[in-house]
């Protein structure tokens, strides 16, 4: 359909008045990769996404597209297609005639143009809905409408704002199914702003995760998933456990952490300045319930609540200075010895299991 451009936004900011929403941004994102901007409210992803398609002006630094300088250019000269996070459909057009707009702001003949929403609403599956109004259309079915109406600009990029917070949740895993085949099967570039970790890990090549207008880690699912970068993605992403606490010592490769009012624990990682503050990350998943094999590597806490979730049992447990460390362990595994609030358990894991996460300002 059209020819996939890389995006590369080279030390990009955005100030309003003394608030800066977007700090310092550098990104590259490869041509044809499906990339999620992933934060909170407020970490500057919606910014970064206008700034691309040129709805805000950049405040420092470039982007470009492609081979091109797109910074201050106009939205409809750069070669991307937004679709709004509302939809922002013509309630008085028929579907054709909405998906078809921008083509009549060009001058294109009527029949040209109703040819080509046609062509837009088949690629869809929506032709059989070419003359309804949007009122008559589901929540999933107008936003398909919407993404019909940017893909008939022929963009070499797709900025996709919050696309399936309007959705019900069941209708939001058919629509990200959709979402993600349709990319493969153009072929462009589509980025993708949202606050969902599920659907990030989803649709993504690329996690862009953000926070307070700065970039945390972009890496792809997995290595978000396996290596948070940050104390932040780890705690965002909900994978890990986050300890805190002063460098210790340093021995085989890990790195040993003091917390105030508790224990010691080894992360795999950099050796730290003997005082300093340090976070280690633990896998939640990989928590098993019995004595550490060596020092470091567990703890005996007390429980404080047990979540049973089907497949896997969610313990939440405090002990040695940590008031709320999780535990995610299969059913089985659980069930074959069971504990109760109240109790103390001894929990512990595999050295491989852990990380050292990048201080603040690295």
């Amino acid at each position: 359909m059209s020819n996939a451009a890389t995006i590369d936004i080279v030390s990009v900011s955005k100030v309003y008045g003394s608030t800066t929403a977007v700090e310092s941004v550098s990104l590259k994102i490869p041509a044809g990769s499906y990339c999620c901007l992933l934060g909170p409210s407020g970490c500057g992803k919606t910014t970064t996404l206008r700034m691309i398609a040129g709805h805000e002006r950049v405040s420092a630094g470039d982007i470009r597209l492609g081979s091109s300088v797109v910074t201050d250019l106009p939205p409809a000269s750069r070669g991307t297609a937004m679709m709004f996070q509302s939809y922002a459909l013509f309630p008085h057009l028929d579907v054709a005639d909405n998906v078809a707009f921008s083509l009549k702001m060009k001058g294109v003949p009527k029949e040209e143009r109703r040819a080509r929403a046609l062509e837009m609403l088949k690629l869809v599956q929506l032709e059989a809905y070419a003359n309804r109004r949007p009122a008559q259309l589901s929540g999933g079915q107008q936003q398909r409408v919407a993404l019909a109406r940017a893909l008939i600009t022929n963009p070499e990029a797709l900025l996709l704002d919050e696309p399936l917070s309007a959705l019900d949740p069941f209708l939001k895993v058919r629509v990200r199914a959709e979402l993600k085949k349709l990319q493969r099967s153009l072929g462009i570039t589509f980025v993708h702003v949202t606050h969902s970790q599920e659907e990030a890990m989803a649709l993504a090549d690329l996690i862009v995760v953000m926070n307070d207008g700065r970039i945390e880690q972009a890496a792809p699912p997995r290595d978000i998933f396996e290596r948070p970068a940050t104390a932040f993605v780890a705690r965002f992403m909900g994978d890990h456990n986050v300890i805190s606490g002063k460098a210790a010592g340093y021995a085989d490769g890990m790195l040993l952490l003091d917390v105030a009012g508790g224990g010691t624990f080894a992360g795999t990682g950099p050796a730290r300045e003997h005082g300093s503050s340090a976070d280690i990350a633990i896998r939640t998943d990989r928590v098993r319930i019995g004595e550490p094999v060596q020092p470091g590597l567990g703890f005996t806490g007390i429980v404080q609540n047990v979540e049973y979730r089907g497949s896997s049992v969610k313990l939440s447990v405090s002990g040695a200075g940590i008031s709320d460390f999780t535990g995610i362990l299969s059913d089985a595994d659980f069930f074959a010895n069971p504990v109760k609030i109240g109790d103390a358990v001894p929990l512990c894991w595999e050295a491989q299991d852990t990380i050292v996460l990048q201080p603040l300002d690295a």
